[in-house]
């Protein structure tokens, strides 16, 4: 039986994990939650990060600050992961597809539009693959017809769209650090908050609807119950585990995309002799390894 995936694992996971534990703060949002957040938002230039227990939960999170409602519809790729449109219809929204370009599994940017009624709420592309979709095309008809934009970046850390990082582009960018991810935590998430107005709110939802973190920041006296909200923030272990990776970020990107190329280089006969077709990388996207 061949694997779907084998986890990379850098060796510092357990000594972090150590470190959390003997701290005696393994909750969530301590220490080392801090640095991974810290981490992306100063590399990537993300306005605020919340790590979470999955990129369900990011997703899940953009639908309650978007204020989807029973009835509102949310235009996704008919090619995805079932998160991308569970997460909306949780919130009683009616999921609408899009069909896939056909050069890639992503969403076909040209047939959005003419999914759009007055219903309609917010558009999700797909970085399926961690290859871009066209942002520039997607946020303009977003524009106009004054919808939201959540990037599903499920699979897309440290990808690019004409030099500009994937989830930080649209109104919310949700991450995935499961297992099959380039960095993982066994099962991990970030939601990107790239619109000042959602900052305040994300974190009070973030918590469980209360405002404990500005009370752990010395800005309350006390917290409270304040909005809706649930448990989306992982424990220190998993932040721990986390930043073990994102440590070596750049050795494993290198690593994959070298594998990647090998793939690619090697079955370029086949694909002369149309036994297969290989994976196509538009201009505007870069190609960080994520799947062949």
């Amino acid at each position: 039986m061949i694997p779907f995936n084998k986890p990379f694992f850098t060796g510092q996971e357990t000594e972090y994990i150590k470190q959390a534990v003997s701290s005696g703060k393994i909750s969530g949002n301590g220490t080392f939650t801090n640095k991974c957040q810290n981490f992306f938002e100063k590399k990537y230039g993300f306005k605020k990060c919340l790590l979470t227990n999955s990129c369900t939960d990011a997703l899940e999170m953009s639908a309650i600050l978007c204020d989807i409602q029973p009835g509102d519809e949310v235009i996704v790729p008919s090619y995805t992961f079932v998160s991308t449109a569970n997460a909306f219809v949780l919130r009683g929204a009616k999921i609408v597809f899009a069909d896939s370009r056909l050069d890639h599994p992503g969403i076909d940017e040209s047939k959005i539009e003419r999914l759009i009624t007055s219903r309609t709420k917010m558009i999700v592309p797909v970085h399926y693959a961690g290859v871009a979709c066209n942002m520039d095309v997607i946020m303009e008809i977003a524009k106009r017809h004054h919808l939201f934009v959540v990037e599903d970046a499920a699979q897309a850390i440290d990808s690019y769209y004409k030099g500009r990082p994937l989830g930080g582009i649209g109104h919310i960018g949700c991450f995935s650090f499961h297992e099959t991810k380039n960095i993982q935590c066994g099962e991990g998430g970030m939601i990107v908050i790239n619109d000042e107005r959602f900052c305040k709110r994300a974190e009070i939802i973030w918590e469980k609807g209360t405002n404990r973190a500005e009370f752990f920041r010395g800005e309350v006296n006390k917290y409270g119950w304040v909005d809706i909200g649930s448990s989306f923030l992982p424990s220190e272990i998993t932040a721990a585990f986390l930043f073990a990776q994102i440590e070596h970020l750049d050795e494993i990107q290198t690593r994959r995309k070298q594998i990647w190329n090998t793939y690619y280089d090697e079955l370029k006969t086949l694909e002369k002799l149309n036994f297969l077709k290989l994976p196509y990388t538009p201009e505007y996207a870069s190609n960080n390894g994520h799947l062949f």
